[in-house]
């Protein structure tokens, strides 16, 4: 038997993230994918902003010595 990545492409309706609400709805969960992936990368990306902005600050009242 090949890699479980084949079987899925030959069986999409045994693939449980090709559901939605329990229904199957390939379109829909890769939808519902590729908006929860470009809400961690906007996360991720506001993070990096604020850590930053953090470290300026302790930068700018950092006491020499």
């Amino acid at each position: 038997m090949g890699e479980w990545s084949e079987y899925f492409e030959d069986f999409p309706e045994e693939d449980p993230a090709n559901y939605l609400g329990g229904k199957f709805d390939p379109r829909g969960a890769a939808t519902q994918r590729e908006a929860q992936q470009k809400a961690v990368r906007k996360l991720k990306h506001e993070q990096q902003l604020l850590d930053a902005e953090i470290a300026a600050i302790v930068q700018k009242h950092k006491t020499p010595g």
